[in-house]
């Protein structure tokens, strides 16, 4: 069989978006809003805030917009209707009006004057839309659902308010006053991406206390003194996890969105490779049992090739890289040719499997300890310098890593070897994934079983006395 070569991956495309989300700098520009009702007063406050000069045409105004225009004086009413010259120059345009015809009449005339127009609760006359905010200025995201279900946008904002402290504000606005004196130092590109990477990591050590004299001081020291090494490459080994990527760790998603290359295997979820920085290339990489696959000489060469071109390199593998994973064959090849690597732990699909199907592996009085085998050795076959004895300990769990193909032989030994054939197994099939399927029975049982099921996807072996509680159903 022929070895595989890594595949360059096209560059992540966006889904087809509803809308274009956009931020509108309105500083010291006209905003014309028509309507002098609540909701149109709500439209003024917000417009005022972004410093905009925004011109009120209505006849008569609602007590709200009379204390609104009282209270900001960048409002001016001009008390009258509206008229197609006073949309020239403007900005933007606004309008609440009544009825079909006046608001076709007020698109029409602001599209022929060339400015983007909003009609308050009418969708079919919008040009843009005014989403939910959530306000840490300089810091502020909206949120859009296309007009589909606004209060659906007012829990999203909800949630977003309630985990994202208050002072990053005081962060935001240092960040926005620091940004010269960084940009005065005229560093290279990853000298520069470092410090605001820990600026943000500081940020986000304390967000509730604002920066403090001397932190830029610090940044800047500590980013000058790293320059030597800014150009130099660098290569990340990251869990990711059995295939959910919600279960990617913090530090991971941070490693894929500082990363210029990404090799993947095949079993990560193309969600979890997506993780990455948009502008970062993605190889794949893919080492499968049984099918074609990239050697691992071929991975390691090419994680040392990136390197030397100073590129900072995150080898994503499936689960936990430690584990199975021959990490430390890709650590030896990379440290050899003098670059650094840092490792970041993933969840492995042992713990991704019992999670799911709500199992503890290591139940009280029932398993006393957990052990980890591959059932598939270099030449493919079944390992023959495993402890027998220890796998069919009657107090002990046993997940078998890599061993479909194997597993007729294997429990047959096991049971040669004395193991009750009546002990519980599982084979877990795409673990944590959306498709997840599961092969339940004995060990006896559970060659033939997985012969009639016929598991196409990466696929897990459970063995052991406390896998015969209830399990979850799959979500």
């Amino acid at each position: 069989m022929s070895p595989r070569q890594p595949d360059p991956a096209p560059l992540a495309r966006l889904s087809a978006l509803a809308t274009l989300p956009v931020f509108f700098r309105l500083t010291g520009k006209t905003v014309v809003l028509v309507g002098g009702s609540e909701g149109a007063a709500w439209k003024a406050e917000l417009l005022a805030s972004t410093g905009a000069h925004v011109r009120i045409f209505a006849p008569e105004l609602c007590e709200k917009m009379h204390v609104t225009l009282r209270d900001l004086p960048t409002l001016t009413w001009i008390a009258r209707v509206w008229e197609t010259a006073d949309l020239q120059g403007a900005a933007l345009a606004i309008g609440d009006v009544e009825s079909d015809e006046e608001a076709t009449r007020f698109c029409a005339a602001a599209r022929a004057s060339g400015v983007p127009v909003n009609v308050i609760d009418r969708p079919a006359f919008c040009d843009f839309q005014f989403g939910s905010i959530v306000e840490r200025s300089p810091v502020v995201i909206g949120i859009s659902t296309d007009g589909a279900a606004p209060v659906f946008g007012q829990e999203i904002r909800a949630r977003i308010e309630s985990i994202l402290p208050q002072g990053l504000r005081a962060w935001a606005q240092a960040a926005k006053s620091w940004r010269a004196s960084v940009q005065a130092r005229e560093l290279p590109f990853r000298a520069r991406r470092s410090f605001w990477e820990r600026f943000t990591a500081l940020a986000f050590s304390r967000p509730d206390q604002p920066p403090r004299d001397g932190d830029l001081q610090d940044l800047l020291r500590i980013t000058d003194a790293a320059v030597s090494d800014a150009s130099k490459g660098s290569v990340v080994l990251v869990g990711a996890g059995p295939g959910d990527p919600d279960l990617l760790t913090v530090k991971a998603v941070r490693a894929l969105q500082s990363a210029d290359v990404v090799l993947y295997d095949d079993l990560v979820s193309p969600l979890t490779v997506n993780a990455a920085r948009r502008e970062a290339t993605r190889i794949a990489v893919g080492k499968r049992g049984y099918k074609p696959s990239c050697t691992q000489e071929d991975i390691t060469a090419l994680l040392v090739s990136l390197a030397r071109e100073g590129k900072r390199v995150v080898r994503l593998k499936g689960g936990d890289p430690m584990i199975f994973g021959r990490a430390g064959e890709e650590i030896e090849g990379v440290t050899a040719a003098g670059f650094p690597v840092e490792i970041i732990p993933g969840v492995t699909a042992a713990s991704g499997a019992a999670a799911s199907l709500g199992l503890s592996l290591t139940e009280r009085k029932v398993a006393r300890r957990v052990q980890f085998i591959t059932a598939h050795a270099h030449d493919g076959r079944l390992p023959d310098d495993l402890a027998y004895g220890a796998l069919t300990d009657p107090r002990a769990t046993t997940i078998v890593y890599m061993g479909v193909t194997t597993l007729p032989l294997l429990v047959a030994r096991l049971l040669a070897e004395g193991l009750d054939p009546a002990t519980p197994a599982i084979a877990v099939e795409r673990a944590t994934w959306p498709d997840e399927r599961r092969i339940i029975g004995t060990i006896a049982q559970l060659p033939e079983l997985i012969a009639q099921a016929r598991p196409t996807g990466p696929c897990l072996v459970l063995i052991g006395a406390a896998l015969g509680g209830p399990i979850l159903p799959t979500h």
